[in-house]
Order: C-alpha cells, then structure tokens, then sequence
C-alpha cells in the first residue's frame, strides 16, 4: 500500500499517519526503514534508480515478517483503526472497570 492508499484505510486527511498506526504497524514500519538503512549502508547504492531497490528490499524485510505474523496469529496486521478507535477503546475499558464492583483483598465472593 502507497502512503495515500493506507490513509484512506484508516479514514484520515491530513493527520500524521504514524499517530494512529498500533504498535505492531509502528514496529513492522520501523523494521522496513532500519533494513533498509542497513542494505544501503552495506551496499551504497548511487542515485536514484539504486537507493528505490535498496528501498523495496527494506520494505520486503518487514513485508516477509508481516505476513509471518498474519500466518501465526489469523489477524491482519494492518486495519482500519485509527488513533480515535483507539482513543475509544481506552475510554471504554476504563469506563467498564470503574463500573466494576470493587474487591478487598482475600474477597473470594466478588462482594
């Protein structure tokens, strides 16, 4: 997916794409970027053409682990949400905890 492409996924204008990626899309973007700063840095690849293959190899390192990932666990990795449905999703926790009946310690009861 382009730059664009995953915005659209998630529903966003002009918000900064990496605020409302999860932590797994945080650490897999991070993985391409530092794969690929170590590709170039092995290889120092000159002018344009060159660094985008280097830049696509990167990329394929967390493409590869990505799909790894989706294999193992059955979710994608990448969705829809955004740093609102996370927003919303602390809300709702916190708001179902407090509504929890509260415990003393060695209360077995749930009273």
């Amino acid at each position: 997916m382009n730059t664009r492409q995953y915005k659209n996924l998630k529903g966003l204008r002009k918000e900064n794409l990496r605020d409302d990626m999860s932590d797994l899309e945080l650490v897999l973007t991070m993985l391409a970027e530092a794969s690929t700063t170590d590709i170039a840095k092995a290889e120092q690849p000159q002018g344009f053409d060159e660094n985008q293959k280097v830049a696509r190899r990167g990329g394929n390192v967390a493409g590869v682990a990505r799909k790894a990932l989706e294999a193992e666990t059955g979710k994608p990795v990448v969705t829809a949400q955004n740093a609102e449905s996370f927003r919303q999703l602390v809300t709702d926790i916190v708001t179902d905890a407090a509504q929890l009946p509260e415990q003393t310690e060695g209360d077995t009861n749930g009273k």
